[in-house]
């Protein structure tokens, strides 16, 4: 049984439906939004549109992970996203998580007032586990084979999903330990991320088989490459495809969709919702 709901710093978010976080990126190459919103203003001001357009949860990102890309300085990642997430914890109600790999960066970001760490590199970067377990808040352990400078590089499996498995048992086995509450775990099997265009379409097709971990499942398939190359279509043409993948995912029972169209993905998943509360077959949600 998934769980239903997560807890943290007195907040609650519901998660008897899926909900929408949206991708915010102050950077200046991600793939996808580099380069728009790293002015503080220019930020905000998108945040603010996005929570309007249905986002539960803004993802602050201040160090690109398109593969290929380079590492930035700690002080550099710091710069970037601190000033954002202390201006949407004094201004707006909304989950606030960070994308970062830094422990430096976790601890900070969760001071200035960020609810979840959201770490492609499931806490394996030094010190990482014991921040997250020091503050016992939200963490979303993501699977990457290889790092973002090489993880396409002919990214080979025994068993995909057998592989995925395995590595978030044994991230979820390194966080209990250490003392983090199982109740603040989010899994992802992250789309992309050392994956081919095959391989992403079969996790997807079988993405049902990691309810078994009883854990709330995210999935962020917003833009990427594994859209574009089955549509033939270059990354601002992407958002049909992208709201088709999602709502495929919604039913194999994701909780939690990480996409850049937060407009169009509210409305789409609001439709998709509302036709299923009249199925005859069983609803996930």
């Amino acid at each position: 049984m998934q769980a239903k709901k997560l807890e943290y710093k007195g907040k609650v978010l519901d998660l008897s439906q899926p909900r929408i976080m949206g991708i915010v990126n102050v950077t200046p190459d991600s793939f996808s939004d580099g380069g728009q919103y790293n002015r503080l203003d220019l930020a905000f001001e998108r945040v603010k549109q996005l929570v309007l357009s249905g986002a539960s949860i803004i993802d602050v990102g201040g160090e690109s992970t398109r593969p290929g890309a380079d590492e930035v300085s700690e002080q550099e990642e710091l710069d970037r996203v601190i000033p954002l997430i202390e201006k949407i914890s004094n201004e707006l109600d909304v989950w606030i998580s960070v994308d970062t790999c830094k422990a430096a960066v976790m601890k900070a970001a969760l001071d200035a007032g960020a609810h979840i760490i959201n770490d492609i590199k499931a806490l394996t970067a030094d010190h990482a586990v014991d921040v997250v377990a020091k503050y016992n808040c939200p963490v979303c352990l993501m699977h990457m084979k290889g790092q973002p400078k090489n993880m396409q590089d002919d990214p080979h499996y025994d068993d995909l999903i057998g592989d995925i498995s395995s590595f978030l048992f044994e991230r979820i086995d390194t966080c209990l330990n250490a003392g983090i509450s199982r109740d603040r775990i989010i899994i992802d099997p992250g789309f992309g991320f050392g994956k081919t265009l095959d391989q992403n379409y079969k996790l997807l097709g079988q993405l049902d088989r990691f309810l078994s971990f009883g854990l709330p499942l995210l999935v962020g398939m917003s833009r990427k490459s594994m859209i574009g190359n089955l549509i033939n279509a270059n990354v601002d043409e992407r958002v049909i495809g992208s709201v088709a993948a999602h709502l495929y995912a919604v039913q194999k029972g994701a909780n939690i969709l990480r996409v850049h169209d937060v407009k169009e993905m509210s409305e789409a998943l609001k439709v998709y919702l509302y036709a299923n509360q009249y199925s005859k077959t069983k609803k996930l949600f």
